[in-house]
């Protein structure tokens, strides 16, 4: 993808789904979900990549530690050797795209099962970074602490979505819609909350995130 320079290096959308939905499928969407949040779960637990709860489950603080040494080495490497590996960024771009599409599964915001590889109708594109020209190779230390204003914001938007997501549920079983202005605020706080992670933890840009859930 192509950036022009009046665009955020974080590009995330969901395409609003206008046919009608799969009353079923919500209904017991938590159920359905089970088989993919455990490997998802797998991944995270193996490469420190878990939700955000992470730190409340079996196995978790040692996902957090990998977690922490993943973000530490990324740093290392920007720091003292100037440079981001291709196949490092890659990986991670696919991981945050994989847990995209849970996430808008599991929030209701499309019907498709989450697939493994293919993006489905979840976009999600991060402008790799050229660490000589883009990065400041001391401000890795401190972006971290910079994004804690971030941090709080989104956990009181992150609480108000769990009522957004409850009523819109009872819509879709309802109505067979998810209304618009609902799937906007979703689909607007993923995409707040992942460029924050690509700013204080991947480390791609030096862009400060927005506070803004447009795009």
């Amino acid at each position: 993808m192509v950036y022009s320079t009046d665009m955020y290096p974080v590009q995330f959308s969901v395409e609003y789904p206008e046919e009608g939905r799969n009353r079923l499928t919500a209904l017991v969407r938590i159920i359905l979900a089970i088989p993919i949040l455990i490997i998802f779960g797998l991944i995270g637990n193996s490469l420190g990549l878990g939700d955000m709860d992470s730190s409340w489950n079996w196995g978790r603080t040692e996902a957090l530690i990998i977690s922490m040494g993943l973000y530490l080495a990324t740093m290392l490497m920007i720091v003292f050797r100037g440079k981001y590996p291709r196949w490092w960024f890659d990986w991670n771009l696919e991981i945050s795209r994989f847990s995209a599409r849970v996430g808008a599964y599991l929030f209701l915001l499309r019907d498709e099962y989450p697939s493994a590889d293919e993006h489905q109708a979840v976009t999600l594109d991060i402008a790799y970074p050229d660490v000589q020209g883009q990065l400041n190779r001391i401000l890795p230390l401190f972006k971290w602490l910079l994004a804690i204003p971030h941090y709080i914001v989104l956990a009181i938007l992150g609480i108000v979505s769990i009522f957004v997501v409850f009523i819109a549920w009872i819509a879709i079983l309802i109505t067979g819609r998810y209304p618009i202005w609902m799937f906007n605020y979703i689909v607007g706080l993923f995409r707040w909350g992942l460029r924050v992670a690509a700013y204080a933890f991947l480390l791609t840009t030096d862009q400060y995130p927005p506070f803004r859930l447009g795009e």
